[in-house]
């Protein structure tokens, strides 16, 4: 159908990539570094939680944080997270990206730093108060989903869009890579300055008192990246399309995009109206018509999202406890303290640095290649095939000469996430509603992924928990172990393959294609191609 788009569009559409773009990605990734960095600290540290405030003496075994406590630190985060996006989503749509994009910083630095200062005068207290802020901490992050992907994808030209959005979404990888680092670094001090027996030799000395400041550095060091960039995120303009087709301030959006392009720009008011005035760009998100263009579409995104963070999370909060059954990680009751920290950061790091980052790096460089559809659905059906492939034959890579076969393939089921699902249910939402709901239907989307990560992170906190109650974890009911965990969640990624058919591919089109909003009316359509009753001259 034939289509009208506003000069100030337009020009962002063809503009060739330059400074701004990759400022824009540094200023929006910057947050995504922060929100990985700080959701996943968290299981790098729970071990040790577990030791300094739930050891029993004269217990076998170190102690460990109970199910409803462990539960609680590992998803609080995720439902304020969920909170957040479902918020913020909306905020950003009636007041503006920009407006909202600094609240959500000075949320996350601020309870960054409160994790870390946690306090009470006994074990419920400091878990109580790390649990409160870690919720307003995940409620700062919640914000940054949708507003991130928004203002990328309005900046972004429509050629290099998906590489942007993916990009900004890719700074999640070097977020859980220096979660890992930073534990390894502390840790590593921490160890060389207090040297402390294994639990096995010494159970009272093998926690030294020193160690309670670990888990709180790691968790602050969330703040300094966010920091950082809090000028710049402010210094930013609102988004052209957010000013010219929300706002309907056409001079506006003119002005501020003839700064940053360099270019001279028309206000096109009245031009502006005309298209703002339109059925197609006037409906709400809960009317008939939303439901008639975009219903399915937001099936898709929200189901897709929902069952990729289901087996996302649940891989990475209990990653850990796979390291330990093939052997990455001894028994903790040979190790320390602060040495168990190292050995879970390690394990954390060489994950991320082998298969992660080179997963979302990998969706950058494709994604306006092979676009968004063929990327999600061979995602999801290589992490299908390889949650299967360790999840059949678990007990073979138990053995200690098949373990290297296990972390490959455990490794090959991150990448794939990250060079399939991971980045494409973030970018997508982005791309395929309207400018007045854009933000809106990204956090709805989101959301839908982080329900998905609090079933994964809670139910299989308890799922992969084993039949044999000498190997389970105190406090914890029997489960159906790692293997039959990792069965399911090879059927909830088949799952995904089939609902990535209800999501379009915007892959080369403007985000006004892409959503309808520039579409010409039919009976504008009809004015326009209608032949002409000219009167020719005998």
């Amino acid at each position: 159908m034939a289509r009208e788009q506003l000069q100030v569009l337009d020009a962002l559409d063809v503009a060739k990539t330059q400074l701004y773009h990759f400022t824009a990605i540094v200023i929006a990734g910057m947050g995504f570094f922060t929100d990985a960095y700080d959701l996943f600290a968290i299981s790098l540290v729970t071990k040790l939680l577990g030791r300094i405030y739930y050891t029993h003496e004269g217990a076998p075994k170190p102690g460990t944080l109970p199910p409803r406590v462990s539960s609680s630190v590992t998803g609080v985060a995720l439902v304020g997270t969920l909170t957040g996006q479902l918020f913020f989503g909306w905020l950003g749509d009636k007041m503006g990206r920009k407006k909202v994009y600094g609240v959500t910083l000075v949320l996350m630095i601020v309870c960054s730093l409160a994790s870390g200062l946690s306090f009470g005068s006994s074990p419920k207290g400091v878990m109580a108060t790390l649990c409160f802020f870690r919720f307003w901490l995940g409620f700062g992050i919640g914000g940054d989903y949708p507003l991130s992907a928004t203002i990328m994808s309005e900046y972004a030209n429509k050629k290099t869009r998906g590489a942007f959005i993916a990009a900004v979404f890719a700074m999640q990888g070097f977020g859980i890579l220096t979660s890992g680092v930073v534990a390894l670094i502390v840790s590593s001090a921490f160890d060389h300055a207090h040297k402390a027996p294994t639990y096995e030799e010494n159970a009272a000395l093998s926690t030294v008192p020193q160690a309670d400041y670990i888990w709180r550095i790691i968790l602050m060091f969330g703040a300094v990246p966010a920091a950082l960039t809090f000028y710049w995120r402010m210094k930013m303009p609102e988004t052209a399309r957010y000013t010219a087709l929300v706002a309907k301030n056409a001079k506006q959006a003119a002005q501020d995009m003839a700064r940053v392009l360099n270019v001279e720009l028309e206000a096109e008011e009245e031009k502006l109206e005309k298209i703002t005035e339109k059925p197609a760009n006037s409906f709400g998100l809960f009317s008939k018509e939303f439901l008639r263009r975009h219903g399915l579409h937001l099936l898709g995104t929200t189901t897709t999202w929902f069952l990729l963070d289901i087996a996302f999370y649940s891989n990475n909060l209990f990653q850990k406890d796979i390291f330990t059954a093939i052997g990455w990680i001894p028994p903790a009751k040979t190790m320390n303290a602060v040495h168990e920290v190292y050995r879970i950061a390690k394990a954390q790091t060489l994950i991320a640095l082998c298969s992660t980052v080179p997963g979302y790096w990998f969706t950058v460089a494709f994604i306006d290649i092979i676009g968004r559809f063929a990327i999600q659905l061979m995602g999801f059906f290589f992490m299908t095939v390889f949650m299967f492939a360790l999840a059949i034959p678990y007990n073979h890579w138990t053995h200690k000469e098949n373990r290297i076969g296990f972390v490959v393939i455990y490794s090959l089921t991150f990448f794939f996430a990250n060079f399939g699902p991971n980045a494409t249910t973030f970018v997508v939402p982005a791309e395929i509603f309207p400018a007045r709901l854009r933000s809106t239907c990204h956090g709805i989307s989101a959301a839908a992924g982080k329900a998905g990560a609090i079933v994964g992170a809670f139910g299989f906190l308890y799922a992969a928990q084993p039949k044999d109650p000498s190997k389970r974890d105190a406090g914890y009911p029997a489960g159906i172990g790692v293997k039959y965990s990792l069965i399911v969640l090879g059927c909830v990624n088949a799952l995904g393959m089939l609902f990535t058919f209800l999501v379009p591919e915007p892959n080369g089109k403007s985000l006004e294609e892409a959503s309808g909003e520039n579409e010409l009316d039919a009976d504008e359509v009809t004015e326009q191609t209608a032949p002409s009753h000219r009167t020719v001259p005998v």
